[in-house]
């Protein structure tokens, strides 16, 4: 190794050591502090160095003895009155020892990642506990299933196609499940945090995460609930009306992770439509009165139940995109991309995400199949508010959806073909 990486190898090892110390420094730990964790990274380094001309022999006899040192340590501290019987510290110490070895084996940037986040995590301590301690079972319930669904179920999973058509595929199916599952989750925890404070803004933006039709159902039996004269129906109106926007960027989300070669193209007539909408939000905050109320009682995302729902709805927009394809072209996509927004958009905007990555369909009819089905899942949206919702209300939501559907007609009719942001082709 030149000089120049050997000196910088050691002086990022000292670095990290230095950053981990400081904080069990700060936090008075035991065994170790400023002085200790660089002492140790440095010798995970010099131990890694040595194994280049020696052997890796050298590098398990460091870690060992890294061990003896932070077992006599204890012993050393038996007698003290503090008694601690955590062993962060000592954990800390033998995983700053191995990125000292990763640094001369591995990536750099990995090396400083890890020892980066070991600091951070070591002072999220108390936040991290009070985090815990506000988990509640349905809230662990959630966590669990989670790691059911991604990290048991998923892995077993065979990735081959099958079926008619040869598009099914078990692995991939259910990579979508965890995907939107994972977003679902992320919003319901979001709502956890934040929930009794948010605000109108705060509010709809975690229903279009968890589920914008959810959203929309609760708010408007809501409102049909309340006394006329306490129900704030712009506020209302506002909050599904922004879980609807969210429900847009979403969608982008979504065809980023699954076909973020097709982002150029199906980004902007979405962040044109969003635009729009987010300009009738800000025009909607005038119009609202000054009570920020509370979101309804969000449900679990992550429930078995709604994850082979959605897999198999998934499974069945697959089938029929499929079928429709080869038996009435591209115009049976839309008739798909119709019926399928009724229920979830999410089905159609990753199917046909997949089908512009394979260029099964060309990128200008996908990002208009996924529009139709965005709009048709607007309208399902308005059509359950007419049914549940005061008459007011619907009034309002009405006024905001009609134009958003009238704006997604326009541009799906005037958008020119092949329009790229110059700036988002080049990310």
């Amino acid at each position: 190794m030149p000089h120049f990486e050997l000196f910088q190898t050691l002086a990022i090892a000292l670095g990290l050591g230095l950053l981990v110390g400081l904080q069990r420094q700060h936090q008075k730990a035991r065994i170790a502090g400023i002085r200790t964790f660089p002492l140790v990274t440095l010798f995970g380094t010099v131990c890694a160095l040595l194994a280049g001309n020696y052997g890796g022999w050298i590098v398990a006899a460091g870690a060992l003895a890294t061990t003896a040192l932070i077992v006599t340590g204890n012993l050393m501290q038996r007698t003290h009155r503090r008694a601690d019987v955590g062993q962060t510290t000592e954990a800390a110490l033998l995983l700053m020892f191995a990125v000292g070895a990763y640094l001369v084996f591995g990536k750099t940037a990995v090396a400083v990642a890890i020892g980066g986040a070991t600091a951070v995590l070591l002072h999220l301590k108390e936040t991290l506990h009070q985090t815990i301690a506000r988990l509640g079972e349905k809230d662990l319930h959630a966590i669990m299933q989670f790691a059911l669904i991604s990290l048991v179920i998923l892995p077993v999973l065979p990735d081959q196609p099958f079926g008619p058509y040869g598009v099914l595929n078990l692995y991939n199916i259910w990579l979508m499940v965890v995907l939107i599952v994972g977003i679902g989750l992320a919003g319901y925890f979001a709502y956890k945090l934040f929930g009794d404070k948010a605000g109108t803004l705060l509010g709809g933006i975690l229903g279009g995460l968890i589920s914008s039709t959810a959203t929309t159902v609760s708010y408007a039996k809501r409102s049909k609930a309340g006394h006329t004269q306490d129900t704030n129906y712009n506020l209302i109106a506002l909050v599904i009306f922004i879980a609807t926007a969210v429900s847009l960027l979403r969608i982008m989300v979504e065809v980023a992770v699954v076909a973020p070669g097709t982002l150029t193209i199906v980004a902007p007539p979405f962040a044109t439509l969003l635009l729009l909408m987010a300009a009738l939000i800000v025009l909607g905050f005038f119009f609202k009165k000054d009570n920020a109320g509370r979101m309804p009682e969000q449900e679990n995302p992550a429930q078995l139940k709604t994850a082979f729902v959605f897999g198999a709805i998934y499974a069945i927009v697959i089938l029929a995109t499929a079928a429709a394809k080869d038996h009435f072209g591209d115009s049976g996509l839309y008739i798909v991309a119709i019926i399928s927004g009724l229920t979830d958009v999410d089905a159609i905007t990753l199917s046909t995400s997949r089908l512009m990555n394979s260029e099964t369909v060309d990128m200008e009819t996908g990002w208009k199949v996924i529009m139709i089905a965005a709009l048709s899942n607007i309208a399902f949206k308005g059509a359950m508010v007419a049914v549940l919702a005061s008459r007011a209300l619907f009034a309002r939501v009405a006024l905001l959806f009609g134009i958003s559907l009238a704006a997604g007609l326009l541009i799906i009719w005037l958008w020119p073909e092949n329009f790229v942001l110059p700036w988002l082709s080049q990310l």
